[in-house]
């Protein structure tokens, strides 16, 4: 599974630079519209942190009325490009694995000695964690985030009509698909689609008041983490 993760981190290297064609879908603007409006309001005077933000294309939405933001990336490809955006000047930037939330470079915690931050966002990152990995990650997740935190997370829904079709399922569960890019190469995507149950059995007892938002080409979970720790 991780040579799957790392070919994952190759492909959208490579995509960078066109990435975001996939929100220029028509049949898409509704929902798009709907979400990042959404996002603003609920980030609202909040500090957060931002996991695989890839070329930016939601934090300009997210930090409209946050305090503080940090958008953070595995490949360096995609956060210049975010970072040639015009952003709020809440936002800063970090290089950060996603799986380990430290510096790739030196393997040190770059997000503070304490924990700083009161919410955490993560767009289209959900789908692409191994189902093994999503426990354990979304833990570490929490654990570098203040009681009482806010968590938001919005990801694609399977629309036969719009999304790329699926080309196989592993022993784990992990659906898949095969995505060209401009060069001709064909590359294998691991993409999964949770409904609103898997989703809400993997957050865990420390969440408090989830709510599952179910758009007609999107989804998103919002909830809050426990307002003290055990």
């Amino acid at each position: 599974m991780q040579d799957s993760v790392e070919a994952m981190q190759a492909y959208y290297a490579q995509r960078a630079a066109y990435y975001e064609r996939v929100y220029h879908k028509p049949e898409r603007q509704t929902d798009l519209r709907a979400m990042e409006a959404w996002v603003a309001d609920i980030f609202r005077n909040h500090r957060v942190l931002e996991i695989a933000a890839g070329t930016g294309w939601w934090t300009p939405h997210g930090a409209r009325h946050a305090a503080t933001w940090l958008a953070t990336d595995l490949n360096l490809e995609t956060l210049e490009l975010a970072r040639s955006k015009p952003m709020p000047p809440c936002v800063a930037y970090a290089q950060v694995d996603a799986y380990t939330l430290t510096s790739p470079a030196d393997a040190k915690e770059v997000l503070g000695s304490t924990e700083c931050f009161d919410a955490a966002f993560a767009g289209c990152w959900w789908s692409h964690v191994p189902l093994n990995r999503l426990r354990p990650w979304l833990q570490k997740l929490h654990s570098r985030l203040l009681p009482g935190a806010r968590v938001v997370f919005l990801d694609n829904s399977y629309v036969q009509t719009s999304s790329t079709p699926l080309s196989r399922r592993d022993a784990d569960g992990n659906t898949y698909q095969m995505r060209p890019l401009d060069d001709g190469s064909q590359h294998e995507v691991l993409k999964n689609f949770p409904t609103r149950e898997q989703a809400l059995e993997l957050i865990g007892p420390e969440a408090r008041d989830a709510q599952w938002h179910r758009f007609t080409h999107y989804w998103a979970l919002s909830y809050r983490l426990a307002p003290t720790t055990a």
